[in-house]
């Protein structure tokens, strides 16, 4: 999970300052020390790490204590107010031109996840009304192009690619005019990446930016590579010119080191974080969301988008309707479950909520959901509507159902 490691620290030392009455110079300087181990630890800069606790210590030290809270709860306030900061400050959204299509160029090593992301990224502004092109713009790596293509079809997107053409810049113009031609209100260039930065690859990225003119061009880069991240973030930008940050495999990185420095570097902010590996597990970056959640604050207002994108309203009121009648069966029951499942795994979801994060022993395995839809998918509906009909034979005849879902979806994932 994303910054566990430091959210874990963080919240044991704001936990031990909150309540205190006074703070002394010793008590400041202990805290101050364990945070600044704490950062060290999740891989953030030096330079801005010193740069971070120098600025709490200032504050903390010469602002008035707020009258409705005690010292402790506001050198917490203060750490928050500065990790906001660090992170970017505010939501940096995606500039759309007012007059389409706005073209977004995708930039990266090899690795960092980009196609994956042009994906992703078409499917959120899907979401948000829009109607997304994929433009394959990777004609070097084996597969690049197929990869998209699979991509492009699991979200029923269209994909243009040219298999004939090694020109980019050719590629990305016939793409253009296929956009303005079907009415594609955004064009999302997947370009080739390297193992390593090399003159090749700018170059190949400066003459796109030059010939095409992107309206944004969002680098996308691996967390879990920590500080080898922000240094290829700074090189691209110097290099041929970011507007913001895309954070991939955010979800594997317990440090976090990568998203605490990037914008403290470049100067650009971080615009989109990847959570997870379905090709929904994307999420526009709020920096005072996110440092709710380093700090184990929650985050109730992601809880509640998720839940506006995957409830349905239909479903909503007629649910409403049969609990007023006492009529909610195991079928609702399910269906509740498998909305819920929409928003991700129960276990991200405990984190979004205040306070959920300090129990440690509460340890929620999502297969047991499967295994409880197996079990309800097992009964008739007469069953489901009324469970006092389960006697002994009945259970039996469910649990050898419950197998044969259970072995069936198994052969269906090894298919996969």
């Amino acid at each position: 999970m994303a910054f566990e490691g430091l959210s874990s620290r963080l919240q044991e030392i704001t936990r031990k300052i909150r309540g205190k009455a006074r703070i002394t110079d010793s008590d400041l300087k202990e805290m101050l020390r364990e945070v600044k181990l704490a950062l060290l630890e999740a891989d953030v800069n030096y330079k801005i790490v010193k740069e971070f606790i120098e600025s709490i210590r200032e504050k903390a030290l010469g602002q008035d204590v707020l009258k409705s809270l005690t010292p402790g709860q506001q050198v917490v306030k203060i750490v928050k107010d500065e990790l906001v900061e660090l992170l970017g400050g505010t939501e940096s959204k995606v500039n759309f031109t007012p007059n389409p299509p706005t073209i977004i160029m995708l930039v990266g090593l090899q690795g960092s996840g980009k196609t994956t992301t042009a994906g992703k990224l078409a499917n959120l502004f899907r979401k948000q009304g829009k109607k997304p092109l994929l433009v394959a713009c990777d004609v070097y790596r084996p597969a690049a192009i197929k990869q998209l293509q699979v991509v492009g079809k699991q979200l029923n997107i269209p994909v243009y690619a040219n298999e004939t053409s090694k020109d980019v810049v050719h590629i990305a113009r016939q793409a253009l005019s296929v956009a303005i031609s079907k009415l594609n209100d955004v064009v999302i260039l997947d370009t080739a990446g390297r193992l390593h930065i090399d003159e090749e690859l700018m170059d190949e990225l400066k003459r796109l930016k030059s010939n095409i003119k992107p309206h944004e061009i969002l680098l996308v880069v691996d967390s879990m590579t920590g500080q080898d991240a922000v240094n290829v973030a700074e090189k691209f930008n110097d290099t041929v010119g970011i507007d913001g940050v895309v954070l991939t495999k955010l979800d594997g990185d317990t440090r976090g080191g990568a998203a605490l420095s990037v914008k403290k570097v470049t100067g650009k902010p971080i615009k989109f974080a990847a959570t997870g590996e379905k090709l929904s597990d994307i999420e526009v970056f709020h920096p005072d969301r996110m440092a709710s959640r380093i700090l184990g604050m929650g985050d109730i207002l992601s809880v509640i988008e998720k839940a506006e994108e995957s409830f349905d309203q239909e479903q909503a009121e007629k649910l409403e309707k049969q609990l007023r009648k006492r009529e909610f069966d195991l079928d609702d029951y399910l269906t509740q479950i498998r909305q819920i499942k929409k928003m991700g795994s129960f276990s991200s979801l405990l984190k979004l909520i205040p306070g959920m994060n300090q129990l440690k022993d509460v340890k929620i395995d999502d297969k047991e959901f499967v295994r409880i839809e197996a079990i309800i998918c097992s009964m008739t509906k007469e069953e489901k509507r009324d469970v006092r009909l389960l006697n002994g034979s009945r259970r039996q005849r469910i649990a050898k159902r419950k197998r044969n879902i259970s072995t069936r979806n198994k052969q269906i994932h090894k298919i996969i």
